[in-house]
Parts: C-alpha cells; sequence; structure tokens
C-alpha cells in the first residue's frame, strides 16, 4: 500500500482533478449556450423554486459566458508556466522554495553588513543604540516572545528578562553565552529521599527565607534536610549558584510561583526546564545583536 502512494500516483491524482474539474466547467458552459430563446419567446421555469424565487431557463449572458472562458484560458496557462499539476514544475521552474531563498540571500546581502557592523561593537554599547534595539526586538519577537512574553516579562516557567534576578548570569557575555548555546535546568525529585514530611519541613524553610510565616518546629527541621540536601546548589545561605542555574530563594521571585502547594510540588517532583540553542538558527552575529536588547531590557536607567 504505501508503495502505491507515490509521487506519480499523486500527480495522477492531483492532475486529473484538477484538469478534470476545468473541463467539466467547459462542459456546462457549452452545454448552457444551447439554450437560446426566439424572438418573442419567454423563459420557462426549469422547476426549480425556492423561497418564492423560480428558476428560469434563461441562457447565460454573452459578457459573462467570455469572461468564464478567459479565466479558463488564465488556468491552462498557469499550469503550463508554474507548478499545480503534482511534480510537475513548470516551464519556468518556479518554486516556492526556491523564491524563499532568493529573498534569503537577497536579505542577507543586505542586512549581513549591518549584523556584522554591530557584532563587532561590545554588547553594553550596543544596548545603548537605538537602532540596534529595534533590530534585537524583532528578533526577539520571532524567536523568544512565544515563551518569555511580547514584554519580556515571562510566564510561569519562563524567566522575566526584565529585572536583575539571572538564573545563569546576566553579564553581557553570560547572556550571549545562553542564547547561543541554550540551557538545561535541573531541579531533582526529592520526595523518594526526604519523603512528604521532609518535604513540607523544607517547605516551610525555604518561605521563611523571604519572610513567609511557617511553623517553627517545620523551619527548624526544614533547615537540617536543606543543609544536607540542597544546599550544594543552591548554597549555604540559600542565594544561588549561577555556574549551575539555581534560584536564589532567599528574595520574592520565584520561577514556577512561590505559594506553598507550588514550592512543595517543586521540591517533591523537581523541574526540568530547557531554553533551546539559537546558535544554528540565527547565528553569532544575530545573537550578538538579540544579546545587547536582552541585557537592554534590565539596564534602561544606565
Amino acid at each position: 500500500m504505501a508503495d502505491f502512494f507515490q509521487p506519480v500516483f499523486w500527480t495522477l491524482f492531483i492532475s486529473l482533478g484538477t484538469l478534470g474539474g476545468i473541463f467539466w466547467m467547459v462542459y456546462l458552459l457549452v452545454s448552457g449556450r444551447k439554450v437560446k430563446l426566439q424572438p418573442g419567446e419567454t423563459a420557462k421555469s426549469t422547476g426549480h423554486e425556492w423561497d418564492g424565487i423560480e428558476e428560469l431557463n434563461n441562457p447565460l449572458p454573452n459578457w459573462w459566458v467570455w469572461m468564464f472562458y478567459l479565466t479558463i484560458v488564465f488556468a491552462l496557462g498557469y499550469l503550463v508556466l508554474y507548478p499545480g499539476l503534482g511534480v510537475a514544475k513548470g516551464v519556468l521552474g518556479w518554486s516556492s522554495a526556491g523564491n524563499h531563498e532568493l529573498e534569503v540571500q537577497e536579505a542577507k546581502a543586505k542586512y549581513d553588513p549591518l549584523y556584522k557592523k554591530y557584532a563587532s561593537m561590545p554588547i553594553a554599547e550596543l544596548a545603548k543604540n537605538e537602532a540596534a534595539l529595534r533590530t534585537g526586538n524583532r528578533f526577539f519577537v520571532n524567536n523568544c516572545a512565544v515563551c518569555h512574553g511580547s514584554d519580556a516579562r515571562g510566564n510561569r516557567g519562563f524567566p522575566n528578562l526584565t529585572d536583575n534576578d539571572w538564573l545563569y548570569g546576566g553579564k553581557p557575555e553570560q547572556i550571549k553565552t545562553t542564547i547561543l548555546n541554550g540551557r538545561n535546568g535541573n531541579m531533582p525529585a526529592w520526595l523518594p529521599v526526604i519523603g512528604a514530611d521532609g518535604v513540607r519541613n523544607v517547605a516551610s524553610y525555604v518561605l521563611s527565607l523571604s519572610g513567609r510565616e511557617a511553623p517553627a518546629e517545620e523551619i527548624a527541621a526544614g533547615k537540617k534536610i536543606f543543609e544536607t540536601t540542597c544546599a550544594g546548589c543552591h548554597g549555604m545561605d540559600a542565594k544561588g549558584n549561577q555556574a549551575l542555574g539555581a534560584p536564589n530563594l532567599t528574595d520574592t521571585i520565584w520561577l514556577y510561583g512561590g505559594n506553598r502547594k507550588t514550592v512543595e510540588q517543586t521540591i517533591a517532583h523537581g523541574r526540568k526546564g530547557k531554553m533551546p540553542a539559537h546558535k544554528d538558527r540565527l547565528g553569532e552575529d544575530k545573537v550578538h545583536i538579540l544579546a545587547a536588547y536582552v541585557y537592554s531590557l534590565s539596564h534602561r536607567q544606565q
């Protein structure tokens, strides 16, 4: 069965359907022209009626018939010149893929010199160039906004890029490295290790770090567990580790939400976050401009 549905089959299927439809229109036009009224003769009913509107056997107007013939000639000419019958390419050899590639090459020739000029500038300096930022904004909207939002303020599981809280560092080159190579975040699940009581206690301790209230005995018990299981990534002071992508737990910024239920869920079942690499998609010059735009979002007053 799989061998049956090959390009030859689809070419025949599409060609017969397309050409058959065109020639069926020709047949309808020709057969419709056979209806002629003699001088003084009135049109007769065809027997079709709907909502008080009766269909009569009036012949088609000549201007309408010839205009329809012209559209048929145009359709046949189009199918000769352009692809429209399966794998047939048309005598002009045009294709949407080829046209797209031509437009890409024209755009590269036009814009690549500008991108290289911007790429030669330090990111912090480029972040003050309004023209470069407009270009960076377009890159952001087309590649990043789907996760981080059009305003770059993030969403649940996707960081806010307009503040100064960074998982992997907010220095210009750190931002560029993140965009170029992507990031893979991994918060392990601790429920199998510390149990449900341990999850509750650690959540109480973590919440207390940012000024939230929790039972004192749970905070004390949670701190002991934290120091033996969590401090390796988040640090003994719980301020995080950008080399590992471990967030600061002492502020009020939460990637997945800061209510008790969400914090316990994070501790119990872990989290896995993935920032895709854009090096192959955009190239280093465009990433440099995009990094300058992202950097500017949290340095507007500088």
